[in-house]
């Protein structure tokens, strides 16, 4: 697997935020920051990279808050490492990133897969961890129980990436058209999203290479690890419930995750918790609906400790 040059022009996007990469936990991570104050570190999902996150950004740093959206790794301006998409690696990468930034600590705001990441960070990592918003993506130890039932309908699409390289073309072919097929058949069926500007920009992402092969490892390594003994150990490393306070947003129209599997995660938690279910949204409510979450993100985050 060899990793293609970055095309700036990709992932660098011009806005009201700074662009750099900072090295953390072995690897390269590209960032776009703005605002100055306590750390909001933003992790996009699958298929999306770090300007998923555009539409709250400036508010957030005008709430006074220093905010940050990273690719994650084998996303967007990352590194494509060969190995390193299991989530031991992927709590490490996050607070790796935090303290790289020169903080200790963090509110992350993860959707899909990037709150898979926030998920785990905030078990297996508490100290780095103040608050948490998860997005589209049930607790882990929830999404583990319900896949190991068998039950893989409304839980992602875990079984359909399995084998090797094939979804990885599938990814890519006819300049990521699948990508934009991806968007919009998980998005609420009166979205209007994705615009032509988002499938634009979120197809040119996915095509650079290996980013599809990377993405996907991991989903992989979820499914696989249900029949491994590093499943059974991650398992038991987040199995204890959460005390940091947390707020659940979902698109009650989301075909990819289901509400009720989502709101499963309340099972896992003694803190603070408030859930938003959005009637009008489906898998990318940030994308969807971007001022109503927009909005909740900044009161939620002003109910936080300075």
């Amino acid at each position: 697997m060899t990793a293609t040059a970055t095309p700036r022009h990709t992932v660098d996007i011009p806005g009201p935020w700074t662009h750099r990469s900072i090295f953390a936990n072995g690897a390269q991570f590209h960032i776009a920051e703005m605002g100055r104050g306590p750390l909001v570190l933003m992790l996009h999902g699958f298929p999306e990279f770090w300007w998923a996150w555009r539409h709250q950004m400036p508010a957030i740093a005008a709430a006074g808050r220093r905010v940050v959206a990273m690719d994650l790794r084998g996303y967007g301006g990352s590194d494509k490492t060969p190995r390193g998409y299991d989530p031991f690696t992927f709590a490490a990468d996050i607070t790796g990133v935090i303290r790289s930034l020169g903080e200790r600590h963090a509110v992350l705001v993860g959707h899909g897969w990037g709150a898979y990441g926030a998920w785990t960070a905030a078990a297996m990592r508490p100290a780095h961890v103040t608050a948490l918003v998860a997005m589209s993506m049930p607790h882990p130890l929830i999404l583990r129980h319900h896949l190991l039932r068998g039950r893989f309908r409304r839980s992602g699409s875990l079984a359909g990436v399995q084998l090797p390289m094939v979804p990885e073309r599938r990814l890519i072919a006819d300049d990521g058209a699948l990508v934009e097929r991806l968007l919009r058949r998980w998005s609420a069926p009166d979205s209007a999203f994705p615009d032509h500007e988002a499938a634009r920009h979120y197809r040119g992402a996915m095509q650079l290479w290996p980013a599809p092969h990377c993405a996907l490892e991991y989903q992989r390594w979820l499914f696989r690890s249900l029949f491994r003994g590093d499943g059974r150990r991650f398992a038991k490393r987040v199995q204890d419930p959460l005390s940091l306070p947390v707020l659940q947003v979902h698109g009650l129209q989301d075909r990819n995750i289901s509400a009720e599997l989502a709101a499963g995660s309340a099972e896992q938690l003694v803190g603070p918790y408030e859930w938003l279910g959005l009637e009008t949204a489906g898998h990318f409510p940030h994308e969807e609906e971007p001022e109503l979450v927009t909005d909740a993100l900044v009161r939620w985050l002003g109910t936080l400790p300075a």
